[in-house]
């Protein structure tokens, strides 16, 4: 994603989150260039959508092959009940468009599974999961995997609901590491067998959309590696911590930190493993060092010698870096710091490099009594 200048009325229009320190100017630029696809227009797509829209994603795909039906209305806010019988992407794409007209919406009526999901993939940064059956989960799963996009998770049942990011390019598990293979067909009872709460899928997919907006821009405390599990009967938020399983079929053989992408990627981020940067710092021509954290995570963890500079502040400053040495961009998994290294590059920076899992890698392989959050 290269940043996109923004006009006037955009920056009247989102001058409320510009205004936060974790967006400004640079962040919403991010969100402009950003391209997130959504796998549904229903009960969980349409807050997605929606706020996406409104938040000023630039491109938003979604993939749904379904009408609008009189059962969906309670909790599908995509669609109106002059909308029945229509196709759903129809009338998601007249909804966002009246909602935001600068932004683009891609539509695609088709059913998102294992054939078509690499090709639909291939055009977007992050895919969102509103799907409601496990055949297109686990394909959007696996297909993200091997083309190493983020895939922010969501589900609704009754009273409940869950979400997480699923990204193990970024060090996190993927899908299979939970439940490696489909349970039976029709063992797990549908939205229409088990009913649900409208205001559920509006819950949770505000969720996923926090989540994409939150990986776009870089800030921290993501759901990679955790599932949040929301309790809507009882109001309970709990939080279960998810692993990497090393057997996983699916992402047991990719590397935490390590991208692999299922063709070549013509604009490469340089990168450098946690190693070598400690190789690098050591030796007689030391790399330097520059963290783009917040202030309060240098407080949990940091390395020295290195350089502060946050990432909403990298572009600003970047005169405070030199041209004529070698400087290793990081932070807590490798998002932002790659953020920073395509905004330098924009700046005519050359001799960047991307540290692959962050200061969370270098705890791991580096540092084990480092804190870790």
């Amino acid at each position: 994603m290269s940043a996109k200048q923004l006009t006037p009325e955009e920056l009247a229009r989102y001058s409320r989150q510009i205004i936060l320190p974790e967006i400004g100017v640079a962040g919403q630029q991010r969100l402009k260039a950003a391209r997130v696809l959504c796998i549904g227009a229903g009960g969980l797509g349409s807050p997605v959508t929606m706020y996406l829209a409104a938040a000023g994603v630039g491109r938003i795909g979604i993939v749904d092959d379904d009408v609008v039906e009189l059962s969906n209305l309670h909790r599908q806010l995509l669609h109106a009940t002059a909308d029945i019988s229509r196709r759903k992407i129809d009338s998601a794409k007249e909804t966002l468009d009246a909602l935001n007209p600068a932004v683009e919406i891609d539509v695609q009526p088709l059913r998102f599974n294992s054939e078509n999901a690499e090709k639909l993939i291939a055009d977007y940064d992050i895919v969102i999961d509103g799907s409601d059956n496990l055949e297109t989960r686990y394909a959007s799963n696996d297909s993200c995997v091997k083309m190493s996009k983020p895939n922010v998770y969501g589900s609704v049942s009754r009273f409940e609901g869950q979400a997480s990011v699923f990204a193990p390019h970024l060090g996190g598990p993927c899908y299979r590491c939970l439940f490696p293979d489909p349970p039976p067909k029709g063992s797990i009872p549908s939205c229409a067998e088990n009913g649900v709460l409208g205001v559920m899928p509006g819950i949770i997919g505000n969720i996923q959309a926090l989540e994409a907006i939150k990986l776009v821009v870089g800030m921290p405390g993501g759901l990679i590696g955790r599932l949040l599990h929301v309790d809507g009967a009882s109001m309970r938020f709990r939080e279960f911590n998810l692993r990497r399983d090393p057997a996983c079929p699916t992402c047991g053989a990719i590397p935490a930190g390590t991208q692999r992408s299922a063709k070549p990627v013509a604009n490469v981020i340089p990168s450098i493993s946690v190693d070598e940067l400690k190789t690098r710092m050591a030796s007689d021509s030391p790399v330097l060092l520059v963290d783009v954290r917040e202030a309060f995570e240098r407080e949990i963890a940091m390395i020295e010698p290195s350089k502060f500079i946050p990432l909403r502040e990298i572009s600003s400053r970047a005169e405070e870096l030199p041209r004529d040495r070698d400087i290793a961009l990081i932070c807590h998994t490798g998002v932002r710091s790659g953020m920073a290294v395509e905004m330098l590059q924009q700046l005519g920076l050359t001799r960047l490099w991307n540290v692959e899992g962050g200061i969370e890698a270098w705890a791991v392989h580096i540092e084990p009594d480092m804190q870790r959050y």
